[in-house]
């Protein structure tokens, strides 16, 4: 299994972060160690002090493709959920600057936390589908799909063109405006469609 996931693909987060508005999607990998399930704490790492939360919709991909058409592009995902990319953005920063990668601020231990998925036939709107996190009651995050720069079969089709897809994958297909730092205690709760998929805390 392995985390392909999708930088600056709403324009107001790109703005938020000082970024240009990119042209093709910006993709980024993190290993499977890097996946928190069955909302299980997040433990703050301790090489950073500026760990920052990106809420996300994550596709599960369902059966093997390379070079898939983006008309054909739905047919290789069956569930929707929310992720959590966890971004040491101190680090992120300082490798932005010296032109490095980005693995270090994005692909460590637990830094993508998956909630439940649901069958995507149980949404209202894939294309219009509205997702909020809270922190401790408190709204940060507010999403909706339409905003997206890339289309779920759009990030499909291109992804495909350079990876093969398996079964299992995910895709997180990038976060809204909004992000910000996440303090030991804080409570984390996010709702796609009216429902609650992600719930747990910081420690």
């Amino acid at each position: 299994m392995k985390i392909i996931a999708i930088g600056r693909n709403y324009a107001a987060h790109a703005k938020e972060l000082n970024n240009p508005v990119p042209g093709v999607p910006v993709i980024f990998l993190k290993p499977d160690t890097a996946a928190l399930r069955e909302n299980k704490p997040f433990y703050i790492p301790e090489f950073s002090s500026d760990i920052h939360y990106e809420l996300e919709v994550v596709l599960k991909i369902c059966r093997e493709g390379k070079h898939i058409a983006e008309k054909f592009a739905g047919n290789y995902f069956e569930e929707v959920g929310l992720g959590i990319d966890f971004t040491a953005r101190d680090i992120q920063t300082l490798h932005k600057e010296k032109g490095l990668p980005w693995e270090l601020a994005k692909a460590f231990d637990h830094s993508a936390a998956v909630g439940t998925f649901v069958p995507k036939a149980q949404l209202s709107d894939l294309h219009k589908l509205p997702f909020e996190l809270q922190i401790n009651g408190e709204t940060r995050q507010k999403g909706n799909t339409q905003d997206m720069i890339f289309s779920f079969e759009y990030l499909i089709s291109f992804i495909s063109q350079y990876f093969t897809l398996k079964k299992g994958d995910l895709i997180f297909t990038g976060t809204p405006e909004g992000v910000g730092q996440v303090h030991e205690g804080d409570k984390l709760e996010a709702w796609m469609d009216g429902q609650q998929l992600l719930n747990f805390e910081i420690k």
